[in-house]
């Protein structure tokens, strides 16, 4: 369904050592930085991308949103929430852990970036 995923980041240096470390814990290759001082993450056929606003504006983070990254298992998912946490990352909501609801068992891996960003590793079980 999507063909990319962009977040805004204030300081993009920071923010690539948080996703570097935390995509790294799934698989994910380190980013590389474009021309246009985008960081650019490619992995499974998806690109993520970090980049700061275009409007000059500082970047902010969404309220209500939330980007989830597909974890190939709790361990991985707990791999990506202590690389974050050590890279810069902010824990939030409930620990790491199976969430259950509306017929879906999951372990979810919440944290917020250094930019303020919701994020979280999902594993479905």
């Amino acid at each position: 369904m999507f063909s990319h995923v962009m977040l805004g980041a204030n300081d993009i240096e920071a923010s690539k050592v948080f996703y570097d470390a935390a995509l790294g814990a799934l698989g994910v290759k380190p980013g590389f930085v474009d021309p246009k001082g985008r960081v650019i993450y490619m992995h499974n056929g998806g690109l993520f991308l970090l980049t700061k606003p275009i409007d000059g504006a500082e970047a902010t983070c969404g309220n209500g949103s939330t980007l989830g990254f597909a974890a190939a298992s709790a361990e991985e998912a707990d791999a990506f929430h202590a690389a974050g946490l050590a890279h810069g990352g902010t824990a939030i909501e409930d620990p790491p852990g199976v969430r259950e609801g509306a017929g879906m068992k999951l372990y979810l891996s919440y944290l917020r970036d250094p930019a303020g960003n919701k994020i979280c590793a999902m594993h479905r079980l």
